[in-house]
């Protein structure tokens, strides 16, 4: 296994994670629009191709598959998973360190694995 960054803790993780169509995206738009929860959006990187009017840094962060995979070797991933072959999707430690400098709460809206992975990591 790769090298591991290690993030100091500087706000709260918020964490939906459920089967697709169970409604959690609705919930974290509910709650994203509470400014008083001062919560931002955690948005995943994918070695996938954009589809139509995808932005970078908005919808995903779009990274080749090599470099995607060189991220995860320098241990640069809070989590990550290949969901389709050679389609690789994940959280940067980056980002996350992006939301808390803005003294932000970060909420996710995350597969099940993708969960698990988080809580093992901040439990």
């Amino acid at each position: 296994m790769g090298k591991r960054k290690i993030l100091k803790k500087k706000g709260k993780l918020l964490v939906f994670s459920a089967p697709s169509g169970s409604g959690k995206t609705t919930i974290v738009r509910h709650l994203l629009n509470k400014p008083y929860l001062n919560l931002e959006f955690s948005i995943s990187a994918t070695s996938r191709s954009r589809r139509g009017t995808e932005i970078d840094g908005k919808d995903y962060y779009f990274i080749s598959q090599e470099a995607f995979k060189q991220k995860i070797k320098n241990g640069e991933f809070l989590e990550w998973e290949e969901v389709y072959r050679d389609n690789f999707y994940g959280t940067l430690n980056s980002e996350i360190e992006r939301i808390w400098a803005m003294g932000k709460h970060v909420i996710f809206d995350i597969d099940v694995a993708g969960g698990l992975r988080i809580k093992r990591k901040f439990p």
